[in-house]
Parts: C-alpha cells; structure tokens; sequence
C-alpha cells in the first residue's frame, strides 16, 4: 500500500467512526421515531454575572446526520460556528428564547430558563410532536416532553439546540463588550473569571450585570 493509500485508509476509519458516533448520538430521535417532529431544547448561560440567558428549540430532519456535532462545550469556537452554520441550514424550524438579566433578578434564574425555553418553543414556526429537554422538565407547556440527563452528549437534537444557543449568547456579548469593554465580555462572555470580578469590583457593575448574582462582589 502507498503512503497515499494509507493516508485515504486512515481517513475512510476516521469518517467510519465519526459516523457511527454520530449514529449512536441519534439513540432517542430513533426510539421515538413515531414522532415525526422531535425538537431538541437547551439553554446556555445560567451561570454567568452578565447578560441574558439564552435558549434554543431545534427540529432536526428525520433522517438528518450532522458530523462532529456535540455538546456545545466540547467543541472549538471555530467547530461551533461552522455546526451552527449547518444546522441552521438543514434545520426544520429554529426558535430562540431568551431570559433578560432584570428578569433572572426578578424571577430566579430556574424560572427565567423555563420561561425562555417556553419563549424558544413558541417561535417555532412548527409545531413539535415531542421535547427532548436537557435535564429538566419545563413547566406550564403542553407538548409532550421527555428529559434525558447531559442530553447535550447524548441526542444530537439536544447538541444542535446547545450550539444555536451558545452561538447565539457568545455573539451578544461580543457586542455588549464594545459598549462595556472593562469587564472582557468577548472573553468571559459574562462568567466570573479573576479579571471581570476585579473589574466589578473596582469600576462596579454595568447595566447587564445580575444584580443578585454578584452581591458578594460589590
């Protein structure tokens, strides 16, 4: 065999594996398949001191494999943008929700990630058969729901909603930080890092910070 050969036999293993993982990311969109509208829900930025938390429902074809696609966390910013850029090409229907900073502090985080999960299901412009839910059961939504334990990793429905969502949040704050450009937000996008908690600290918070999630710093 030549080096070429051996270079395009390594490449037909990596794909044959890359494909067969992906496969088996598709376990629940299979053991549900009577449904024939199954939308992925996540939501992203729960944890940081700044700026909305976002989330996205997204209805993937039936028969729909997207390679590399993953837990929004496990993959480069550069991986991310170009799976974003896919599934919002291939997607049935996207929709996006979202919690304002005012409103974690008026409602508690939990409530306001519930409320914008059911403000992403609303903008679908179809109407989902089943939810498959990251971890959770949102409250107060009458579509059929079933919640699987780090989704993100394990239903490729799941994964294409985190990556919309975290898409999404980290563009805002890159936009939020040219008018606030103290706290590092393009950096952080909003997470307690060493630096953005000094910033809070000596130059106080900006109009996008949770008021109740940085009470110990300021």
């Amino acid at each position: 065999m030549t080096k070429k050969e051996e270079a395009e036999a390594r490449r037909a293993e990596k794909l044959r594996i890359e494909q067969e993982r992906v496969e088996a990311l598709c376990e629940f969109e299979k053991k549900y398949s009577d449904c024939d509208c199954i939308c992925g829900i996540d939501e992203v930025g729960r944890g940081p001191l700044a700026g909305p938390v976002m989330t996205a429902a997204v209805i993937l074809p039936k028969d729909c494999r997207i390679l590399y696609i993953n837990d929004s966390k496990k993959l480069s910013e550069k991986r991310r943008e170009e799976l974003y850029a896919e599934i919002m090409e291939k997607a049935v229907a996207v929709g996006i929700g979202y919690a304002s900073h005012e409103r974690i502090d008026e409602i508690n985080i939990l409530q306001a990630t519930y409320e914008a999960m059911r403000m992403a299901v609303s903008r679908l412009n179809v109407q989902p058969d089943l939810l498959l839910v990251d971890a959770v059961h949102i409250p107060d939504i009458s579509c059929r729901q079933v919640s699987i334990i780090k989704g993100d990793a394990r239903s490729q429905s799941i994964a294409a909603a985190s990556i919309v969502a975290k898409v999404t949040r980290d563009h805002l704050m890159t936009a939020f930080d040219a008018c606030f450009p103290e706290y590092g937000f393009a950096s952080n996008k909003g997470y307690g890092t060493a630096a953005h908690i000094q910033a809070l600290k000596t130059t106080g918070p900006s109009p996008i910070h949770r008021r109740t999630f940085i009470q110990k710093f300021i």
